[in-house]
């Protein structure tokens, strides 16, 4: 099976293009909250804008990642390059992890050092940057995590989790500043904490992804048991007698044994066994090659 040129060129386009506009609404957001934050005197705003800053990083490591991913192969990469994404997402787990240990380090640092009754009390502003901030990341996470889903690429789906990072973030200096103004600033502490947590698990589980993807893990039981019906169902196939997968980045490699029957011309059989290649390449996209090998078998 071919590489799919035309649908990678297609993905690669749609992950710039979102990545363009994270960086362009990263940028502009970030001066907006960090005028907000020095106007307002809220160090938590501050401290938000430096982290939205941040986000601008983590989109650049997307763009690298997927487009040297979408590289055709070559005489030192035969199989394609695809396993670049899931370097890019492991880059991206690890900076949303220290993300998370960052904000639970404040939190916790905040709640140590106490002396609330000293600081000046944050401005309006604050506030109102930091819910026009939860809207615009919690929106960028949506749009990004719609793109990473339809083009499968896992580097994206991590820099939308950052995007939610910094709306949880941006939620958490609410808090602060919410709770500094009615008097109770340890609020803003203890929602660090369980943003830590959040951030963490979204770390953890896009970082085992990538692992997985980059380990020849088989792919999933309902995909599994797909293929093996549609195999089952083409015309001069008897059964189906292995099928082994391996994820390889956002593609999946499939090799395949299916029994034919015996007394059949070798032009006949390669036919079945092109059939049963072609109906795997039209039906599951995210094929990157096909091995189809028949067997001897008796016809029932």
């Amino acid at each position: 099976m071919d590489d799919n040129t035309c649908g990678d060129r297609g993905g690669i386009a749609i992950a710039n293009r979102v990545s363009v506009v994270s960086i362009i609404v990263n940028a502009a957001l970030s001066a907006f909250k960090l005028a907000a934050g020095i106007l307002a005197h809220s160090a938590a705003m501050v401290s938000d804008a430096v982290h939205s800053l941040s986000d601008v990083l983590s989109t650049f490591i997307v763009i690298i990642g997927v487009n040297l991913a979408g590289q055709k192969s070559d005489r030192a990469h035969p199989y394609g390059h695809e396993r670049f994404e899931c370097v890019a997402s492991i880059i991206l787990a690890l900076m949303l992890g220290l993300t998370g240990v960052w904000i639970g380090y404040s939190g916790v640092k905040s709640m140590v050092d106490g002396g609330y009754e000293n600081r000046v009390l944050p401005g309006g502003m604050a506030l109102v940057a930091a819910v026009v901030s939860i809207a615009v990341k919690e929106w960028m996470y949506r749009y990004t995590r719609a793109a990473a889903k339809k083009i499968n690429s896992g580097a994206l789906l991590a820099d939308a989790w950052h995007h939610r990072s910094d709306a949880l973030s941006s939620v958490g200096a609410f808090i602060g500043i919410l709770g500094a103004v009615l008097g109770f600033p340890a609020l803003d502490a203890a929602a660090s904490l369980v943003i830590c947590l959040f951030i963490a698990k979204a770390a953890y589980d896009i970082f085992m992804d990538a692992i997985n993807k980059m380990v020849d893990k088989s792919c999933d039981e309902e995909t599994l048991n797909a293929l093996r019906a549609l195999v089952t169902a083409q015309s001069g196939v008897i059964a189906v007698d292995d099928i082994r997968t391996r994820i390889f980045g956002s593609k999946m490699f499939v090799d395949i044994e299916i029994a034919a029957d015996k007394d059949l011309a070798l032009t006949q059989a390669h036919k079945i066994a092109e059939s049963v290649h072609d109906a795997v390449e039209k039906n599951f996209p995210t094929v990157k090659h096909c091995m189809v090998h028949v067997n001897p078998g008796v016809a029932g």
